[in-house]
């Protein structure tokens, strides 16, 4: 019994380092050679900007209802607030990865496109939900992908969508951003960082006034003084 437990225990012992090794294997690619996410309007971060940053998973709902209030703080607090879009390819969401992967595959092709996508997509999400493609095989969705986007950003680009889902650099992309979104500890979308300070409530979005009385007392010169109120809101 006791040479039964030994071997038992040499067994989860080896079975662990293997799992760290695995672990360890796997994060090897980081830290990648930019920053992560895309930023709305591609304003510069500097040292007086309020940055905001957003998880999305293109095809959940509560990001969908996020992303209109959130590009309306970016337009009303311009120049001030910059936001930067992180994907969380959330693994219940069938089709999360493959269009977090056209993302970044447009991200690559055609910058002033990423966001026009995401709104598509927003609008569009229906169509990638599990239900409507749970008798359509992986090829064909990314197929649909293609010739959809391809509508979007255009017929030049229909060539280069199609080996974008082949190109692995792309795949690595969208990793990184899930191991990201991880390392940050988020678990759903939305969820909203403001300059580094998580919101609570994730997986809830906020509607412009929610937003107005979080991002006012942050900004200097508008008349609205930096509350405690608000300092003990974040932690």
């Amino acid at each position: 019994m006791a040479e039964s437990k030994h071997r038992i225990l040499k067994l989860e012992t080896a079975l662990t380092l293997l799992f760290v090794l695995v672990l360890s294997g796997c994060a090897q690619s980081l830290p990648p050679s930019k920053y992560d996410g895309f930023l709305y309007g591609h304003h510069l971060v500097d040292s007086d900007s309020i940055l905001i940053e957003a998880f999305f998973d293109p095809v959940c709902p509560d990001s969908r209802d996020a992303w209109p209030p959130l590009k309306q703080v970016v337009e009303h607090y311009a120049p001030r607030v910059t936001v930067a879009i992180h994907l969380l390819p959330l693994p219940y969401h069938d089709n999360a990865f493959v269009t977090s992967r056209a993302l970044h595959i447009v991200n690559q092709l055609k910058p002033s496109a990423t966001f026009p996508l995401l709104e598509w997509f927003f609008k569009n999400q229906e169509r990638y939900y599990n239900a409507q493609t749970r008798n359509i095989s992986r090829v064909a969705v990314v197929n649909d992908l293609v010739n959809s986007v391809t509508e979007v950003i255009g017929n030049s680009y229909h060539s280069a969508l199609e080996f974008g889902f082949s190109d692995l650099k792309t795949d690595l992309k969208t990793r990184v951003s899930f191991k990201f979104s991880t390392s940050r500890a988020v678990y759903g979308t939305p969820t909203f960082f403001v300059n580094g300070f998580v919101l609570p409530d994730a997986g809830s979005s906020l509607d412009f006034n929610g937003w107005k009385k979080i991002i006012d007392p942050l900004v200097v010169g508008n008349g609205a003084p930096k509350s405690q109120e608000n300092v003990q809101f974040f932690l």
